[in-house]
């Protein structure tokens, strides 16, 4: 099948190594900041080494004047250095010797601007449990408050409120990942890796299961409004359960290829920070089959499974849902 989504070659990069990064789930004290209302967002930032390599990358992109212009009321979630190691950018030198393409310029920008709100919201402002708000960007995130702190798409919030003359920062130490298509066309660009750390297998499971739905085949139903959570299983994990190869898989029975993959979908939006310890999620098959979370570390388990699955990277972001990466496929019974 061929996808009609394409991504740039630096947000491709991006995503794939937020699925081949082991997930971590840590709590940190949210300790408040000195407020300080002469400097605008880009001269608070500016004044911190911890936001070295933003502050580059603001100015590489060129978003230093909306930031810092004074009639702005902005909220901004300000990864520090270390998120920005993380997805392959490693210094301030970095961004301005090699981030020099108008593609790589472009793909920077956006993801910083998936970064920025409006307008000012505190941290006393977000209640609830993924309250989507419209980014500068256009696409939304997704706000948690629980007994865990505060959350965006699953990334906890390690210092809130820092104030500024023309809004607020709240530091996160994970750069947000903008969506690049719904969990479809995520799923079909990440099914080009045919590594065993690659999703080749599922998508081919995927299309597989469709003949056996002629009316609602699990391709469009990824493709729907959703919400979604996809527990996505990596090829090493399908490999393990038995389909080593596409033709095996494709030698499969297809309606039994669509109630296992079924399994792995459950009909909301769940981020890792909403998972909770000994839960039963019902899932999209429905019934009796259950899947069972446990934490930490966090794990999930089918009811034909005789070990559970880790999750290995959580909280890939599509327009429609979100994608947990595990390392075995998850079986009903």
């Amino acid at each position: 099948m061929k996808s009609t989504f394409s991504f740039s070659l630096k947000r491709l990069m991006l995503l794939s190594m937020i699925i081949t990064s082991a997930v971590v789930f840590t709590s940190c004290k949210d300790d408040e900041a000195p407020v300080n209302t002469a400097k605008n967002i880009v001269q608070v930032a500016s004044a911190d080494t911890s936001f070295s390599i933003l502050v580059a990358a603001v100015v590489k992109t060129d978003l230093v004047n909306a930031l810092s212009a004074a009639s702005a009321n902005l909220t901004v979630f300000a990864p520090v250095n270390s998120a920005f190691r993380a997805i392959g950018y490693p210094s301030a030198a970095y961004i301005n010797s090699n981030v020099t393409s108008p593609a790589d310029i472009a793909a920077l920008k956006n993801v910083l601007l998936y970064h920025v709100l409006g307008s000012k919201v505190p941290s006393s402002a977000i209640t609830g449990t993924n309250t989507g708000v419209a980014t500068l960007k256009g696409d939304s995130i997704y706000a948690t408050k629980n007994s865990g702190g505060v959350f965006i798409n699953g990334v906890k919030v390690v210092q809130a409120d820092v104030a500024a003359s023309n809004g607020v920062i709240h530091v996160i130490g994970s750069v947000l990942i903008p969506p690049s298509g719904n969990l479809l066309t995520t799923a079909v660009a990440l099914g080009a890796n045919t590594t065993p750390s690659g999703f080749s297998l599922l998508v081919a499971a995927v299309l597989r299961a469709d003949a056996s739905a002629a009316g609602n085949p699990i391709s469009s139903a990824l493709s729907s409004a959703g919400p979604f959570t996809v527990f996505a299983p990596t090829n090493q994990a399908f490999i393990d359960a038995g389909f080593p190869t596409t033709a095996s898989i494709n030698a499969a029975p297809a309606a039994d290829l669509a109630k296992i993959l079924l399994y792995h979908v459950v009909p909301a939006r769940v981020f890792s920070s909403d998972l909770v310890n000994n839960s039963t999620p019902l899932t999209a098959l429905g019934g009796t089959n259950t899947v069972t979370i446990t934490l930490p570390p966090a794990k999930v388990k089918g009811k034909a499974n005789a070990t559970a699955s880790n999750i290995v990277a959580a909280d890939v972001v599509a327009t429609n849902g979100v994608i947990h990466v595990i390392d075995r496929v998850l079986l009903p019974l």
